[in-house]
């Protein structure tokens, strides 16, 4: 079986400060780099030998879609161990990613966890499993910048774990 997540790729301004911020968080308190570029998730993780099926509702629900906007505004946190930017999606791009939930959701094989689907917080992962002594230095740290970009939910992207980390597997764009 192989294992994908589905997820909306942030690109740009947002990608170039996430991928820095990383990259020095990561060097700086000796912790260890993510092994996703920066996102907001749509699907956790989840294994299957029929990715073709979850194509098809992807390709269907994207065939009428906008993009929509979405606000990255500062940072926030899970308990000590999670360093994340917030994500706001406007009332439209909610809507797109509920309206997305409830395609994937008819497809039975498909498995959901508690923090899945709708009413999540929406995030961009910084940092995660920050050892405790580690999580203030951090939050410190990412409190020094004030990350405010526009931007959109304007793809819905499959990765695939392959070779110990995360590829795109295929990317549909939202019009």
């Amino acid at each position: 079986m192989d294992r994908f997540v589905i997820v909306c790729l942030l690109k740009g301004e947002t990608l170039k400060f996430h991928e820095k911020l990383v990259e020095d968080v990561c060097y700086k308190y000796k912790v260890k780099r993510q092994k996703l570029p920066a996102h907001f998730t749509i699907k956790a993780p989840f294994e299957t030998n029929n990715i073709e099926e979850i194509e098809k509702v992807i390709e269907k629900f994207v065939e009428s879609k906008n993009k929509e906007k979405i606000l990255i505004d500062g940072f926030d946190h899970f308990r000590t161990d999670v360093v994340f930017m917030k994500v706001i999606p406007s009332n439209d791009a909610l809507k797109l990613h509920d309206d997305f939930i409830d395609e994937l959701k008819k497809i039975p094989w498909l498995g959901w966890k508690k923090h899945e689907g709708k009413g999540k917080t929406f995030h961009c992962t910084i940092v995660t499993r920050i050892m405790e002594d580690k999580f203030n230095p951090i939050w410190d740290y990412v409190n020094n910048y004030n990350p405010q970009f526009n931007t959109y939910f304007d793809n819905i992207s499959i990765l695939k774990w392959q070779d110990f980390r995360w590829i795109t597997y295929r990317e549909y764009t939202l019009k």
